[in-house]
């Protein structure tokens, strides 16, 4: 037997692969809100794919945001944290932009200057969150579940983002990104104007798996859920479609159907292009937010049918 596993492993090579080498690329993470707090925009640079470390900041930049309805040029300082900009809120403004307005991200490194344009969209306020509860089957045991009630206004082309946290942890899997079209999940259904149908109103609810693949209850009782409705562009709405299909990948058999992989896109543009300026990857949106928060009372658990 030790001389069989001897051979078995003196038979493994060890493959070295070589990916041919990439020029930096800046990457603009710009995703801002109106919530009364501090806005953030990071500025940084792509790394080797084998490179295991995060990615360098480029602190050396200038930011502002323009908002170009009412002529207001917010400044985004260097902060202390790697290739980190941010807009403190002030008595005067304690939060950012307003809805219907348009804004510009300006962002400069020496002679080199990017841009990216965003609206900040209606965002529907939030009804109510419930629990229900429901009896196990063969995929899953006995079970609460959370549902997020929500209203899409009347007008086509609303895009929204629905952000969950579980007992404060940001729900922020692949699989956990839940944006929808309107009040469905993607554009060219008739769906507007109505409260959002149930594949977005669970799209609040953590899908797990223990070690022996078995089904987690999403919620159990003293567990807490907040949710954020984030309204975005149109252009975002793709982006995180994107994000989703090139990051929550099937594996194994599977992966030989699944999308290939490609970049995704991107609204950050060059205003100065020349032969030498570096290319810009990532994403600006201004949003506006709503959100609400429940407990699954212990004392008051929903009837199990």
């Amino acid at each position: 037997m030790l001389f069989a596993i001897t051979t078995f492993w003196s038979c493994e090579d060890k493959i070295e692969v070589e990916l041919p080498k990439a020029d930096p690329v800046v990457v603009i993470d710009a995703w801002i809100n109106n919530k009364a707090e501090t806005q953030s925009i990071k500025v940084l640079k792509t790394i080797p794919y084998f490179e295991n470390s995060f990615l360098p900041g480029i602190n050396e930049a200038l930011v502002s945001v323009e908002d170009m309805t009412e002529n207001i040029i917010y400044s985004f300082e260097k902060t202390s944290e790697d290739g980190t900009y941010s807009w403190e809120p002030t008595a005067s403004q304690p939060s950012f932009g307003k809805i219907g307005n348009t804004y510009r991200l300006t962002v400069q490194m020496g002679n080199d200057i990017y841009e990216a344009f965003s609206s900040m969209n209606r965002v529907p306020q939030i009804d109510s969150i419930s629990f229900r509860f429901e009896e196990g089957n063969e995929f899953f045991p006995d079970s609460y579940f959370a549902g997020v009630y929500a209203t899409d206004p009347v007008g086509p082309g609303d895009t929204y983002w629905i952000k969950a946290w579980k007992n404060g942890e940001f729900l922020n899997k692949p699989s956990e990104i839940n944006i929808c079209y309107d009040a469905g999940g993607s554009p060219g259904a008739v769906v507007d104007g109505i409260p959002f149908i149930q594949p977005v109103r669970d799209g609040i609810n953590p899908f797990d798996q223990d070690e022996n693949d078995d089904f987690i209850p999403p919620y159990s009782p003293g567990d807490s859920v907040f949710v954020e409705i984030h309204s975005i562009n149109y252009d975002s709405y793709v982006f995180l479609n994107e994000v989703a299909i090139q990051t929550n990948r099937p594996g194994g058999f599977a992966e030989l159907f699944a999308q290939p992989l490609a970049n995704v896109s991107s609204n950050i543009f060059i205003v100065n292009e020349s032969p030498n300026m570096t290319r810009a990857i990532g994403f600006f949106n201004v949003a506006a937010i709503s959100s609400q928060g429940r407990k699954l009372d212990p004392n008051n658990l929903p009837p199990k049918d």
